[in-house]
């Protein structure tokens, strides 16, 4: 008991200086993380090798291979590219801008992963924002939103589904019909609230637009060729995320062969395919599993998953709003990578209790509505949110914890609370 104790209060401490952020997130997690391994909490085995208590290399080779990747592409100019065409498109209009821009996000974060996606998009973001003299911050944080949203749609949309549809038997096609209807709802009743959440943002400047306007996004590529050669290779790398679950290789060797492959290609040089590596975030994600991992050691979430079970007896309907909104509160606070991790074996016992299959399935599928939108409550709820962080930093447009968090409570529960009446409606009337 005083294990557990002192695993939540070294966790609580870590967050709360990662909230505070006078101290540097990857220092106050990785301190966090050494804490619990001179307490005892974690040794090297459960730190390091442990598949559920440890650092998710999965997700950290993942990171790393998309990282060259795009560093690699922007080399070639597309990103420039890109920006001009958006803007163009949009004519300048801030509003219209973010619009297209969370339409691309929506499009693209079911068939990537979300990280993947904001890891490709936020290049772009900032190119074009600083073109029409528009504030960075806010398009950032509207892309990220809208990619946890959209990435809940499919299997391979967001890491957390990933994890979900291989405990639960649940297929790729399985997630469209029964995820992506609602997704789709919340994505645009999500663009609809960014028109509320940033208004004082959208102010239109004609002769930024007049400007862009005049620009030939042709003219952005440095290197047609080299170009061609990397769309390829993105374009494989692309097949084999959607056919991970096929040929049973994990993404993340999907992205390191992808990034080796563009190397090679490219005929790059380290200083210019590492330029985009965001190495504080890497070291920021070891750390952050290795203090959950403490609190799974401990036995913490455990307890609370097993105090859920108890709490909902045969209320089916009790049952999935709990793992619904309970899913969203703790995923707010822990990263919901290794908070599904944990929580799949709990749910998968109190599955096992419903006798009607249909109701059974549904809280499957309350538990990843809850972790995919719970992925927005904070700035380290979920792993593209710190992406994206690190890479405002990195380009000089920092986004604070309370500046992301407080636009993210507001998504977070405006989707969550429309998602309950369509779990309500299509599996208990």
């Amino acid at each position: 008991m005083m294990t557990a104790l002192l695993a939540v209060a070294i966790f609580v401490i870590a967050y709360a200086l990662i909230a505070s952020e006078k101290v540097n997130r990857a220092a106050a997690a990785l301190g966090g993380a050494a804490v619990m391994a001179v307490a005892g909490i974690v040794d090297a085995h459960s730190a390091f090798f442990s598949e559920e208590t440890g650092v998710d290399w999965n997700v950290i080779f993942l990171l790393l291979g998309m990282m060259i990747i795009v560093s690699i592409l922007k080399q070639t100019g597309v990103f420039q590219a890109v920006a001009i065409w958006a803007a163009k498109r949009a004519r300048g209009e801030p509003y219209r801008l973010m619009v297209m821009l969370l339409l691309v996000t929506g499009l693209v974060s079911p068939v990537l992963d979300n990280v993947t996606t904001v890891l490709l998009v936020a290049p772009v973001t900032i190119l074009v924002c600083r073109r029409l003299g528009l504030p960075v911050a806010p398009y950032l944080i509207a892309e990220v939103l809208a990619s946890n949203i959209g990435g809940a749609a499919t299997l391979i949309g967001d890491p957390p589904n990933i994890i979900i549809g291989s405990r639960a038997g649940l297929s790729f096609n399985d997630f469209l019909i029964h995820m992506a209807p609602i997704i789709a709802v919340l994505l645009v009743v999500f663009a609809l609230l960014c028109r509320l959440m940033f208004r004082s943002t959208f102010r239109h400047k004609p002769a930024n637009a007049t400007e862009v306007m005049e620009l030939n996004e042709r003219e952005a590529i440095k290197d047609p060729k080299m170009l061609v050669r990397c769309l390829i290779v993105l374009g494989a790398v692309i097949v084999g995320f959607c056919l991970h679950a096929v040929v049973h290789i994990e993404p993340s060797i999907v992205a390191l062969l992808g990034a080796g492959v563009m190397i090679l290609v490219s005929r790059t040089t380290p200083e210019q395919f590492l330029e985009e590596v965001e190495w504080p975030t890497l070291v920021f994600f070891m750390g952050l599993f290795v203090l959950v991992g403490g609190l799974v050691t401990t036995g913490v979430i455990e307890r609370v998953g097993e105090f859920l079970i108890d709490a909902v007896g045969e209320n089916y309907l009790l049952a999935a709003t709990a793992l619904l909104f309970g899913s969203v509160i703790l995923g707010m606070f822990f990263d919901n990578i290794p908070y599904v991790a944990t929580m799949v074996p709990i749910v998968a016992g109190l599955v096992a209790t419903v006798p009607d299959p249909e109701q059974a399935n549904a809280l499957w599928w309350a538990f990843a509505l809850g972790a995919d939108l719970g992925g927005n409550g904070t700035a380290v709820a979920a792993s593209a949110n710190v992406v994206v962080l690190g890479i405002a930093a990195r380009n000089g447009e920092p986004i604070s914890f309370w500046d992301f968090t407080r636009y993210g409570l507001l998504t977070t529960a405006v989707t969550a609370l429309l998602a309950w009446p369509y779990v309500w409606l299509r599996y208990f009337v």
